[in-house]
């Protein structure tokens, strides 16, 4: 047998196993299980600690004393009654369960001044930031329950660009106070923000320098909805957390949390409007909640660059199911700032309506970080505006050809990669484009597999700079008739039963002198003009039918 087809049976067989495995091994129930919280029946009810729910008084003292009481005599339940509550920030303390009456509305105060400034994390480095409206710190057994509303007031902290809003919206919130920059194109909640947009670093607490030295630019700095840092045994349940001044739920460093039935609510214009961003946390489970939101919907992080490569903490063993995704920049989302890592993590049927992207991986050079072993499932997706499956490397920046490349960039500790993920039952109906993997000269994007997969889009699926790739039984309707599949600089693909429902010119486009070992098996062309290119140094022996 010729060297070739030793090869070329070797890769099959390879493919074939790796999926095998992968479906087998395609189960949570191999995770350690995430651990809920329990608590005392005792309940204190935060009107014996003065509460007054008129919706002007300001209730920050009493609920907080609520809090503190219950945890000294061992924990229980502080409840929030019906009624319109506005408050401060809350400090949240170990073996207490917040408990939010259905017919509760809880409304943060707009009063920066209750605030304070505080030494936090943003998107993975050390910030200024306004304390949250909800925290706690080295906490363990907590919980927020009971279905009533928190409102975090977001609209007093964020700018809005002009071309957001309709203009009446846009006059309204002109003629509530705030600045318009220069050019009338977005407002400021205050001058100290417009100031502090056009320093450079200003987001950073840069070294040598204290609080006091950013105290100028308060404003500024968003808080993030609820924080918990270093947390241990959370359940968040059946609450909506909406309108946050940046993202909504920022669990950091915490161990066994519960997501189940919540709500998250941000506009679709709010700026870092994240649902919920899961950074260095192992052992989570979000089920059966609901996200619209004004960024990513369901974010998996684990710092940022040499920080978050220092700290060591990956994101690991997670189940993500049963949950429902609007407006979103991507419905579940790994990265970018995912430099410790992730790994062991299930997502399964879910739905997304409207996202900007439906399953997004992003990173770039800098980031460094290892993404592996995630598992996928069952997802449904509908009116998604770019593409409907993104692996890209090249986040916000210049991704650049590689064609013709004579010097590729050396493999350093910066370098980010993806490997081992498993796809299967996917369907949307309608996105921009139906898949695009970019990985780096010097890092493919290796091993992804996806199985069953049928999307409707624009356009078809583009392979840059990818290895190892398996796509089977593939169904594509696509708009733009010109090319179906576009495969640059890749190797080791696998296509077995590609299916294209409406006519193309062309099936595969091959580019670049390294691609290599492109299987084709199974796959209905007879409805393409061309089955195959070759262009910017491609050769015809880089595909190969079977």
């Amino acid at each position: 047998m010729k060297k070739a087809t030793l090869i070329t049976c070797y890769f099959i067989s390879f493919f074939v196993f790796q999926h095998a495995a992968a479906q087998d091994k395609y189960s949570w129930n191999n995770l350690p299980k995430a651990a809920l919280p329990t608590f005392k029946k005792d309940t204190f009810n935060i009107i014996k600690y003065g509460a007054t729910s008129n919706g002007l008084t300001l209730n920050t003292k009493s609920i907080n004393a609520a809090i503190s009481a219950c945890n000294a005599q061992g924990g229980g339940v502080v409840l929030i009654p019906q009624g319109l509550w506005l408050t401060g920030p809350i400090i949240l303390k170990s073996n207490v369960n917040l408990h939010i009456d259905r017919a509760a509305f809880v409304q943060f105060t707009d009063d920066k001044s209750q605030y304070a400034l505080i030494e936090g994390n943003f998107e993975g480095h050390p910030s200024p930031r306004n304390e949250s409206p909800l925290s706690g710190t080295d906490l363990e057994n907590i919980a927020i329950t009971g279905g009533g509303i928190l409102d975090a007031n977001g609209g007093a902290w964020r700018a809005v660009a002009k071309d957001s809003l309709t203009e009446r919206e846009w006059k309204k919130l002109i003629a509530s106070g705030g600045v318009v920059s220069a050019e009338s194109s977005t407002w400021y909640p205050s001058e100290g923000y417009e100031r502090a947009n056009m320093v450079k670093d200003v987001i950073n607490l840069q070294p040598g320098k204290t609080l006091s030295d950013y105290a100028q630019y308060k404003d500024f700095y968003r808080p993030n909805m609820l924080v918990l840092t270093n947390c241990k045994k959370i359940l968040l349940q059946d609450v909506t957390f909406q309108n946050s001044p940046a993202w909504c739920i920022h669990t950091l460093l915490c161990e066994d949390v519960t997501l189940q039935a919540v709500h998250v609510k941000n506009p679709f214009y709010a700026q870092n409007g994240d649902g919920i961003d899961i950074e260095s946390c192992r052992n989570v489970l979000v089920e059966g909640s609901t996200f619209d939101t004004g960024d990513d919907a369901i974010c998996i992080k684990s710092g940022r660059d040499e920080m978050g490569r220092k700290r060591g903490r990956p994101t690991e063993n997670l189940v993500i199911r049963n949950n429902v995704v609007y407006r979103a920049h991507g419905g579940f989302v790994i990265g970018s700032e995912m430099s410790g890592g992730a790994k062991n993590i299930f997502v399964s049927d879910c739905t997304f309506i409207g996202t900007d992207i439906g399953l997004r991986f992003k990173t770039v050079r800098g980031r460094g970080g290892i993404v592996e072993d995630i598992y996928i499932k069952n997802i449904s997706m509908r009116n998604i505006a770019y593409e409907a499956i993104l692996f890209d490397m090249y986040y916000m920046s210049k991704a650049g050809s590689t064609l013709g490349l004579k010097e590729i960039p050396p493999v350093n500790e910066g370098t980010p990669q993806f490997r081992n993920f498993y796809v299967s039952n996917v369907v949307c109906n309608g996105a921009g484009k139906a898949m695009l993997v970019r990985g780096l000269p010097e890092m493919s994007i290796k091993n992804i597999y996806l199985d069953n997969i049928t999307i409707k889009a624009n356009k078809g699926v583009e392979l840059i700079e990818a290895r190892g790739i398996n796509l089977k039984n593939v169904t594509l309707q696509i708009r733009d008739q010109k090319k179906l599949i576009n495969i640059e600089n890749s190797k080791d693909i696998v296509m077995d039963d590609i299916k294209s429902i409406d006519p193309t010119d062309l099936f595969v486009n091959v580019n670049g002198d390294r691609a290599a070992n492109i299987q084709l098996k199974h796959s209905k062309v007879t409805n393409a003009k061309s089955k195959y290119e070759f262009n910017n140094g491609a050769e015809k022996k880089a595909v190969i039918e079977n």
